[in-house]
């Protein structure tokens, strides 16, 4: 970014106003999937906003941090074989974007799921938004993609 000229006025600080430093937006992200995976389920919502609103991959929507945190704990435990890797985790300082694959069990055989979910995180430097993207893997890909 180049310094503003002396006739200019100097707007880097309100553009990053109200946004976590990127060290925080990564370190809640790390908490929340540290949280979820030991499915504590009061330490994952103490990353959330209180207005949190999740997207899920069929466009299911929960809203509100009790909404979620009741839906995913009643969720994760019931997931046969359930195993995450994460990938690589990209930090836009008020957003956080991670790869990742989950496994699941489906009749005996593993089912594995490319992923990337979003976070946004408000001025708080909480998740404020989870927005899930998943790659479908073994469906016959459309011919209009081709």
């Amino acid at each position: 970014m180049s310094e503003p000229k002396a006739s200019e006025p100097d707007n880097r600080a309100s553009r990053t106003a109200g946004r976590p430093p990127k060290a925080a937006a990564r370190s809640v992200v790390d908490e929340y999937f540290d949280r979820l995976l030991a499915h504590d389920w009061d330490g994952l919502a103490t990353t959330l906003a209180p207005d949190v609103v999740r997207v899920g991959p069929f466009g299911d929507t929960y809203s509100g941090r009790d909404a979620y945190v009741a839906f995913i704990a009643g969720l994760m435990p019931r997931l046969p074989g359930y195993s995450m890797e994460r990938g690589r985790s990209i930090d836009a300082g008020d957003a956080v974007t991670v790869e990742l694959t989950e496994v699941v069990e489906v009749g005996g055989a593993p089912i594995r799921t490319p992923e990337a979910l979003v976070f946004d995180l408000d001025g708080d430097g909480l998740i404020a938004r989870i927005t899930i993207y998943t790659q479908h893997l073994g469906q016959e890909v459309p011919d209009l993609a081709r």
